[in-house]
Protein backbone atom coordinates (compact mmCIF):
# COMPACT_ATOMS: atom_id res chain seq x y z
CA UNK A 1 0.00 0.00 0.00
CA UNK A 2 1.42 3.65 -0.73
CA UNK A 3 0.49 4.89 2.92
CA UNK A 4 2.33 2.15 4.46
CA UNK A 5 5.39 3.09 2.11
CA UNK A 6 5.30 6.29 2.91
CA UNK A 7 4.99 6.02 6.57
CA UNK A 8 8.16 3.19 6.41
CA UNK A 9 10.05 6.26 4.64
CA UNK A 10 9.21 8.99 7.44
CA UNK A 11 10.20 6.41 9.97
CA UNK A 12 13.45 5.77 8.85
CA UNK A 13 13.97 9.40 8.23
CA UNK A 14 12.27 10.01 11.84
CA UNK A 15 14.51 7.07 13.99
CA UNK A 16 18.00 8.70 13.73
CA UNK A 17 16.25 12.11 15.77
CA UNK A 18 14.58 9.99 18.12
CA UNK A 19 17.31 10.81 21.15
CA UNK A 20 17.94 9.88 24.76
CA UNK A 21 14.23 8.78 26.12
CA UNK A 22 12.20 9.60 23.16
CA UNK A 23 9.76 7.13 21.49
CA UNK A 24 7.43 6.57 18.83
CA UNK A 25 4.08 5.94 19.66
CA UNK A 26 1.72 6.44 16.69
CA UNK A 27 1.95 7.53 12.76
CA UNK A 28 -0.63 8.62 10.58
CA UNK A 29 -0.99 10.33 7.37
CA UNK A 30 -3.97 11.66 5.46
CA UNK A 31 -4.44 11.43 1.97
CA UNK A 32 -3.45 14.89 1.23
CA UNK A 33 -0.02 13.95 2.74
CA UNK A 34 -0.61 15.34 5.89
CA UNK A 35 1.64 13.27 8.27
CA UNK A 36 1.22 13.23 12.42
CA UNK A 37 3.78 11.66 14.73
CA UNK A 38 2.82 10.75 17.98
CA UNK A 39 6.15 10.57 20.34
CA UNK A 40 6.74 10.52 23.99
CA UNK A 41 9.70 10.48 26.33
CA UNK A 42 10.00 8.58 29.57
CA UNK A 43 10.61 11.58 31.15
CA UNK A 44 8.42 13.75 30.05
CA UNK A 45 7.82 15.39 26.25
CA UNK A 46 8.06 19.10 26.09
CA UNK A 47 7.20 20.98 23.13
CA UNK A 48 10.77 22.45 22.59
CA UNK A 49 11.40 18.85 21.96
CA UNK A 50 8.99 18.27 19.30
CA UNK A 51 9.68 21.50 17.89
CA UNK A 52 13.00 20.70 17.66
CA UNK A 53 12.23 17.06 16.01
CA UNK A 54 9.45 18.70 13.58
CA UNK A 55 11.58 20.93 12.07
CA UNK A 56 14.79 18.42 11.84
CA UNK A 57 12.45 15.89 10.25
CA UNK A 58 11.08 18.48 7.74
CA UNK A 59 14.30 19.22 6.58
CA UNK A 60 14.86 15.46 6.13
CA UNK A 61 11.79 14.96 3.78
CA UNK A 62 12.52 17.94 2.11
CA UNK A 63 16.28 16.33 1.17
CA UNK A 64 15.20 12.92 0.80
CA UNK A 65 12.94 14.61 -2.60
CA UNK A 66 9.87 12.54 -1.26
CA UNK A 67 7.91 15.81 -2.17
CA UNK A 68 9.56 17.44 -5.23
CA UNK A 69 7.02 20.13 -5.18
CA UNK A 70 6.98 20.52 -1.44
CA UNK A 71 2.91 18.71 -1.09
CA UNK A 72 3.25 17.62 2.50
CA UNK A 73 2.69 18.79 5.92
CA UNK A 74 4.13 17.51 9.04
CA UNK A 75 3.15 17.76 12.68
CA UNK A 76 4.86 16.29 15.95
CA UNK A 77 3.60 15.75 19.10
CA UNK A 78 2.27 14.10 22.20
CA UNK A 79 -0.21 12.02 22.21
CA UNK A 80 -2.80 14.00 24.14
CA UNK A 81 -3.27 13.29 27.39
CA UNK A 82 -7.03 12.11 26.26
CA UNK A 83 -5.32 9.58 24.20
CA UNK A 84 -5.22 5.89 25.31
CA UNK A 85 -2.23 4.61 26.23
CA UNK A 86 -0.46 2.41 23.45
CA UNK A 87 2.33 0.90 24.40
CA UNK A 88 4.45 -0.94 27.48
CA UNK A 89 6.46 1.92 27.35
CA UNK A 90 3.52 4.21 28.20
CA UNK A 91 2.27 2.22 30.99
CA UNK A 92 5.86 2.04 32.98
CA UNK A 93 5.71 5.55 32.29
CA UNK A 94 2.89 5.67 33.97
CA UNK A 95 3.12 3.89 37.58
CA UNK A 96 2.02 5.65 40.08
CA UNK A 97 -0.93 7.58 38.72
CA UNK A 98 -4.58 7.20 38.37
CA UNK A 99 -5.98 5.24 35.38
CA UNK A 100 -8.96 3.94 33.99
CA UNK A 101 -9.12 0.37 32.16
CA UNK A 102 -11.99 -0.88 30.08
CA UNK A 103 -11.78 -4.66 29.60
CA UNK A 104 -12.82 -6.78 26.63
CA UNK A 105 -16.10 -7.18 28.65
CA UNK A 106 -17.17 -4.06 29.07
CA UNK A 107 -16.09 -3.41 32.96
CA UNK A 108 -14.55 -0.41 33.87
CA UNK A 109 -11.67 0.04 36.63
CA UNK A 110 -10.06 3.01 37.88
CA UNK A 111 -7.24 3.09 40.44
CA UNK A 112 -3.77 3.60 40.90
CA UNK A 113 -1.10 1.95 38.62
CA UNK A 114 1.13 0.43 40.65
CA UNK A 115 3.43 -2.24 39.11
CA UNK A 116 3.21 -3.23 35.12
CA UNK A 117 5.25 -6.52 33.53
CA UNK A 118 5.29 -7.85 29.97
CA UNK A 119 1.72 -8.89 30.04
CA UNK A 120 0.03 -7.84 32.65
CA UNK A 121 -0.73 -4.61 35.05
CA UNK A 122 -1.25 -4.04 38.72
CA UNK A 123 -4.25 -1.53 39.69
CA UNK A 124 -4.41 -0.73 43.29
CA UNK A 125 -8.14 1.27 44.93
CA UNK A 126 -9.81 1.40 47.84
CA UNK A 127 -13.65 0.23 48.18
CA UNK A 128 -15.61 1.76 50.96
CA UNK A 129 -14.77 5.31 53.58
CA UNK A 130 -13.43 6.10 56.43
CA UNK A 131 -13.16 3.14 59.13
CA UNK A 132 -14.52 0.65 56.56
CA UNK A 133 -11.98 1.44 53.56
CA UNK A 134 -10.24 -1.72 52.24
CA UNK A 135 -7.45 -1.17 49.75
CA UNK A 136 -7.21 -4.00 46.96
CA UNK A 137 -4.80 -5.17 44.10
CA UNK A 138 -6.12 -6.10 40.92
CA UNK A 139 -3.90 -7.76 38.39
CA UNK A 140 -5.29 -7.51 34.90
CA UNK A 141 -3.49 -9.19 31.56
CA UNK A 142 -3.35 -6.98 28.87
CA UNK A 143 -5.39 -9.78 27.04
CA UNK A 144 -8.15 -8.37 28.64
CA UNK A 145 -8.11 -4.70 28.44
CA UNK A 146 -9.32 -2.87 25.73
CA UNK A 147 -8.00 0.63 26.22
CA UNK A 148 -6.33 1.96 29.29
CA UNK A 149 -6.38 6.31 29.84
CA UNK A 150 -4.91 8.50 32.83
CA UNK A 151 -7.27 10.07 34.89
CA UNK A 152 -6.69 13.75 34.87
CA UNK A 153 -7.10 15.38 38.49
CA UNK A 154 -7.38 18.68 38.93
Amino acid sequence: MVIDTQLDKIKKLLDPLLEGDVFLVDMKVKPTNNFKIYLDADSGLGIEKCIKINRALYKKIEESGMYPDGDFSLEVSSPGIDEPLKMLRQYKKNIGRNIEVKLKDGNIKQGKLTAVSDDEIVLEFTEGKGKKAVQHQLQLTFSDIQQTKVLITF
